[in-house]
């Protein structure tokens, strides 16, 4: 039955989820599995924030995005009607899109469903491993730019931090998620390492560091605007 439910529904606390602790858990594909990090609503239609890993010649039933989709390529390869989509590629879809997402040598995909509304959002494919690395205006930490459009909050970067890059006090008004892709975060309340995924309420502040260096992917100013239980 698909009831509605929650994981880490409360948007008001900073939750921190060591992936690699978690079990995979299967979906209605039975092909395709998953780690739910974030749930709200009903299972198969709520908002949700996941890792998912599609089996070899694997695929997904036809399924339409309302509130739209975000998608990381992790590892392997993703793919759907528009093509291949290797380690690094980044998709936004927007409102209504619709496919079939398959794979045929399997892969590793950060996914999230329904917290993109707007039908005049743009889709977006951004193949990362061939863009440069920006200067950002904190000695230590370059960026690539995912997504920022005008008229919406959500703001959405890849950051690689070098060894002991420090920015000091740090401010989300809006929130935001990370996800250790590479390396080790640390900050005043602990150490979090690759595949920790971690979710910080509105207005919340903290000192990160890094001693050995990280690549993040990081979501800004959109943590408010998602339904909380």
């Amino acid at each position: 039955m698909n009831k509605p439910e929650h994981i880490n529904g409360d948007m008001s606390k900073f939750v921190s989820v060591d992936t690699n602790s978690m079990k995979w858990q299967e979906s209605p594909s039975g092909t395709v599995w998953r780690k739910r990090l974030h749930l709200v609503g009903p299972s198969e239609a709520g908002q949700v924030t996941s890792l998912v890993m599609y089996e070899a010649n694997s695929d997904f039933h036809a399924h339409a995005h309302p509130g739209g989709e975000e998608i990381l390529v992790l590892g392997g390869t993703f793919s759907d009607v528009r093509g291949d989509f290797t380690a690094g590629t980044y998709l936004l879809n927007p409102e209504g899109y619709e496919h079939i997402p398959f794979s045929k040598e399997g892969g590793i995909i950060f996914v999230k469903l329904r917290q993109y509304p707007g039908d005049n959002r743009g889709q977006i494919v951004v193949d990362t491993p061939n863009l440069s690395w920006k200067d950002s205006t904190v000695p230590g930490i370059a960026v690539k730019t995912l997504y920022s459009e005008d008229n919406y909050a959500e703001e959405m970067n890849l950051q690689k931090w070098d060894s002991g890059a420090a920015p000091g006090n740090v401010v989300y008004p809006g929130g935001a998620e990370i996800l250790i892709l590479r390396g080790n975060l640390q900050d005043e309340n602990g150490s979090y390492g690759e595949m920790t995924w971690l979710r910080f309420p509105p207005r919340a502040q903290h000192s990160p560091y890094s001693p050995n260096g990280c690549e993040l992917y990081v979501k800004t100013g959109g943590v408010s605007l998602l339904e909380h239980r």
